[in-house]
């Protein structure tokens, strides 16, 4: 082990001499080579290589045509050809240069179906390092970090390049093809290889930089010295064999630390718990012993105050958490089905490395009580964390809308359950201090029990947001298609990115379509549900354009003018400047109209929105 050590600390000093220092700061502008694959469309390539220089579009892609001009017909771009694709280049941790791009999870992911949807200009074991979710088992809301890497020149080879371009390479390419791809004369193949030491252009896979053309089609200078040079590359090289050892290392170590390791974390985590329970009931926590305090002389489940479970407890209740018993799968964790203490209950269990977000909820959940908000039972800290909730028979509002062994839910019941799912939001925004937000609404987070009344469910864990807090999170989560565009594109927080999500959900309630539609069931051929609605709403005759898209297992079963209502209120809460959606106290009310019997639509003195005054009173 000494000698270990000792190979390694000479591997470093070696690698300080030829490495001052990866990157500083980063260029502007880079491109990004994306192989067109068969079904990828402008649309999908706006929508993964989202950034500021790429905003997501289904109509508008300007900002790809002008690094693109052999592209003839933005509505079908030829496949198996490349595009250049214009994206930030940042010096990343001040270790390498990249820009890292958010992609929200579809069902049945992995990371090398990603790397596949990003052409290989990310690779599964560059999205290892940036992710925490296993390769194989992304949870369905879930959002992956995919790092691009990037160059912004190097002015000891040359100043007269300073826009590079991505090239992720392709089987039976070799450096002549690859600058014939990228219209470069063969006189730079030279240059090339001197910003690719080591490279090899026939490998069939790997990345490569090479110089590109901006919008004007004109080589870019280097304005400054900010790309990797030939003996930072070689230091990264040095690098890499260092965090290989260094992994080996920390492989030997963590085998002998594993379980002194697992017992710090819980009683790190139940010594969190004891404290938090304090803070929420008002009593006593445990002194520090590390330990959950117990919880004697329970003889039923209590739902005013959580409960401590033991595991055998919880484990005995699902069969031992058996395949058999499982009803779902969350953001952080399975959901099994319970028979607890003579009450039937859903048991969220969750890994360790999950305790921030455990804490979270429940710090949240012992707060907030409502009949349209799931509650949450009690927890257990043994080995894995578990929360326990009341079980909603019935499943959820998407299984209901899209699932083929459910009868169809008559057009009275779904406007109850957008009401019931309003006034659970309409709590939490209006009714709690602090406020919170949910982040994470879709049919999917909305449960129906057995009367077909509806709770909002799943909060996330992090999910729920305290507005005005100082650790008020960064990191983008929700689901894809139900993100208004100030949330996915700059994080803005607010309530109304809750109003934005239930406005998708009115249009789900209507259509009984997914919130992205996809055509042949290809993402690449995929279109917003709030863009298909914004589009039939659009036209001369509005109501013709909507019931094209009314669920047609509804038959004729429904009001058209209260249908055209909810759609009309659905658009306003999916407005794309977040000061002109409504509030969820206005949708409340709106929904409370909307189910009663009466013709009369005047209820304008409870809103604050004049536009949803006129929507609601047939104006």
């Amino acid at each position: 082990m000494l000698k270990l050590i000792s190979i390694l600390l000479l591997l470093i000093s070696i690698s300080s001499i030829s490495v001052e220092s990866r990157c500083s700061r980063g260029c502007d502008l880079a491109l990004a080579s994306y192989y067109v694959w068969q079904g990828s469309n402008l649309t999908f390539i706006s929508q993964i290589l989202n950034s500021s220089l790429v905003p997501y579009s289904t109509t508008n892609f300007d900002s790809i045509l002008a690094y693109n001009p052999q592209v003839a017909n933005k509505d079908s771009v030829e496949a198996f050809s490349r595009l250049n694709i214009p994206f930030p280049c940042d010096c990343i941790n001040n270790d390498f240069l990249g820009h890292v791009f958010t992609y929200s999870v579809q069902p049945g992911d992995t990371y090398d179906k990603i790397a596949g949807y990003y052409s290989d200009l990310t690779t599964v074991a560059w999205l290892r390092p940036f992710n925490s979710y296993p390769e194989t088992n992304i949870p369905d809301s879930g959002v992956v970090n995919v790092v691009v890497n990037c160059s912004c020149g190097d002015s000891a080879i040359s100043k007269d390049y300073g826009l590079f371009v991505t090239y992720p390479l392709r089987e039976n390419e070799t450096l002549d093809t690859v600058l014939t791809q990228a219209n470069l004369s063969s006189d730079l193949s030279g240059l090339v290889r001197l910003y690719n030491p080591g490279a090899n252009f026939s490998s069939g896979s790997g990345l490569v930089y090479i110089p590109g053309r901006d919008a004007e089609n004109s080589f870019r200078p280097l304005k400054s010295s900010k790309g990797i040079s030939g003996g930072v590359i070689a230091g990264i090289a040095i690098a890499a064999v260092v965090v290989s050892l260094l992994l080996a290392f920390g492989i030997y170590a963590k085998f002998f630390r594993k379980k002194s390791k697992t017992t710090s974390l819980l009683s790190t985590v139940s010594h969190d718990v004891s404290a938090e329970a304090g803070n929420v009931f008002g009593s006593k926590a445990a002194e520090s012993t590390g330990t959950v305090a117990a919880s004697p002389g329970l003889t039923g489940i209590t739902v005013d105050k959580s409960v401590e479970f033991s595991y055998e407890e919880l484990a005995q209740a699902t069969d031992y958490f058996s395949m058999a018993n499982k009803i779902g799968e969350g953001g952080f964790g399975a959901v099994y089905y319970a028979n607890l203490r003579g009450e039937e209950a859903a048991i969220k269990k969750m890994d360790m490395q999950a305790s921030k977000e455990f804490l979270a909820e429940l710090k949240v959940l012992t707060r907030v009580h409502h009949l349209n908000l799931v509650r949450l039972i009690g927890y257990c800290v043994e080995g894995s964390l578990f929360l326990v909730y009341e079980y909603i028979e019935n499943g959820n509002l998407s299984q209901h809308l899209r699932g083929s062994s459910r009868e169809p839910l008559p057009w009275s019941t779904r406007v109850q359950i957008a009401l019931d799912s309003a006034r659970g939001l309409e709590y939490i925004h209006e009714h709690t201090v602090p406020v919170y937000i949910h982040r994470d609404i879709k049919s999917a987070n909305i449960l129906i029990d057995k009367k077909f009344r509806a709770k909002v469910a799943d909060f996330g864990l992090t999910k729920l947001t305290e507005v005005g807090s100082a650790s008020l999170p960064t990191r983008l989560v929700g689901t894809f298609g139900y993100m208004p565009p100030e949330y996915a594109q700059y994080g803005d927080v607010s309530p109304k990115i809750d109003v934005y999500a239930f406005g998708v959900v009115l249009y789900e309630l209507i259509s009984a379509k997914e919130a992205i539609v996809k055509a042949n069931g290809s993402l690449a051929e995929s279109k917003g549900l709030v863009a298909l609605f914004d589009d039939a709403l659009d036209e001369p005759d509005p109501k013709e354009g909507l019931c094209r898209l009314i669920d047609a297992r509804l038959g004729d079963n429904y009001p058209l003018d209260a249908v055209f209502k909810m759609a009309q209120l659905a658009k306003a809460c999916t407005k794309e400047n977040p000061q002109l959606r409504p509030s969820m106290r206005s949708i409340v009310v709106a929904l409370m109209t909307l189910s009663s019997s009466t013709e009369d639509w005047d209820v304008g003195s409870f809103y604050e929105n004049q536009a949803l005054v006129n929507l609601m009173s047939g104006r």
